[in-house]
């Protein structure tokens, strides 16, 4: 091993790195509980948390791919990979499979793979290209430019429908831009204007997402309807009391009264069998996942590492956020996953390429000075 090898490899990111590894295998535990159904001759499981396991792995790997190459490189690939995945959106209504009242994948031999996914990692590193060519705060100029770059993918997004995609394209973006600095009368102008396109965010939205705003604000006018999620979901959560019903022994989920129980609402299914000390367990661990990805935001020695590290922070703090306070019912239903947790293969796959870049970014600070 070359001294350079050798100096990469002791600038790895362990903590980071240890803490994803735990995540995912505390979801695939959970999706084995998540897939199970009470018979009576026993407990059956779907292959959900199998296909999970794959996906894992092969999320590895990608993340072992991203680590290879100095992640500078992705400076030139930003406005390919904007045009691949604009593409790939585009194709999505013509090609793309159905699952749910929803056109959001496109078949690949015998997986699919959802573009808007991709769409995240791209503008990640397209809005870290942009941002990091300039330390000053944004002016208006600036700032519309970088918001482009959420906007445009959203548009192909939001028509899927995927309202919870679009939402966390466009925050995490806007975390980013935050963090850089905006120049006060440009702060100033977007919280005047956010309040002022609530109207119109409304009016644009469908019916059934209107529907959940309003079982959201009070999900008993419609318990057998669009309040049935959330009401299930605080079921199941109360119901694990202070240390839970233990693994494999939840009633909500196992006799399936808890909808979308491995994908959307699978916090539930844990919080069901682990109880309120089980859910901290896991918030404290996702605290420090996004701790770790903070330090190496701080530690990066040029302003193009940080500012994807801080894309990357803001993509999963968004996520956790939403998630979480939508399971407990302190957010509306958007369709927002848990990262690790959740089942999804193209999310599984994202999620570890942006702790792939992480990592590399971690290795890579010793190289240079910004």
């Amino acid at each position: 091993m070359s001294l350079l090898d050798r100096r990469l490899f002791t600038h790895i990111n362990w903590a980071l790195l240890g803490c994803a590894l735990l995540l995912l295998l505390t979801g695939v535990g959970n999706l084995y509980s998540a897939s199970g159904m009470r018979l009576e001759d026993g407990i059956t499981h779907s292959s959900f948390y199998q296909r999970q396991m794959i996906w894992g792995l092969m999320g590895l790997a990608v993340m072992l791919l991203t680590v290879t190459f100095d992640y500078r490189q992705l400076r030139n690939l930003a406005w390919p990979l904007l045009l691949v995945t604009l593409a790939l959106l585009a194709m999505v209504p013509v090609i793309g499979v159905t699952v749910g009242g929803a056109k959001r994948w496109l078949p690949l031999g015998v997986v699919n793979f959802q573009p808007s996914e991709l769409a995240k990692l791209t503008v990640i590193i397209l809005g870290a290209r942009l941002l990091s060519r300039d330390g000053r705060p944004l002016g208006w100029g600036e700032f519309f430019r970088v918001l482009l770059v959420g906007l445009i993918p959203a548009a192909f997004i939001i028509t899927q429908p995927d309202l919870g995609t679009t939402l966390n394209l466009l925050l995490l973006l806007g975390g980013m831009m935050l963090f850089h600095g905006l120049k006060p009368g440009v702060l100033k102008g977007c919280f005047v204007a956010l309040p002022c396109m609530l109207p119109l965010i409304w009016f644009g939205m469908k019916d059934y997402q209107k529907l959940r705003v309003l079982t959201f604000l009070d999900p008993s006018s419609a318990p057998r309807g669009a309040g049935y999620h959330i009401i299930q979901s605080q079921i199941a959560i109360g119901s694990g009391q202070t240390w839970g019903k233990g693994f494999l022994e939840g009633t909500q989920s196992q006799l399936r009264f808890l909808p979308e129980k491995h994908t959307d609402f699978a916090m539930a299914v844990y919080g069901e069998e682990w109880g309120f000390v089980g859910c901290m367990a896991l918030l404290i661990l996702f605290c420090l996942f996004l701790l770790t990805i903070f330090n190496t935001v701080v530690e990066a020695k040029d302003r193009f590492g940080s500012m994807l590290a801080v894309g990357v922070f803001f993509y999963f703090f968004w996520q956790i956020l939403i998630n979480m306070g939508m399971v407990i019912g302190l957010m509306p239903v958007v369709g927002i996953p848990l990262p690790f947790i959740s089942y999804g293969g193209s999310a599984t796959l994202i999620n570890f390429a942006l702790v792939g870049i992480v990592l590399n970014v971690s290795m890579r600070r010793f190289m240079f000075k910004g």
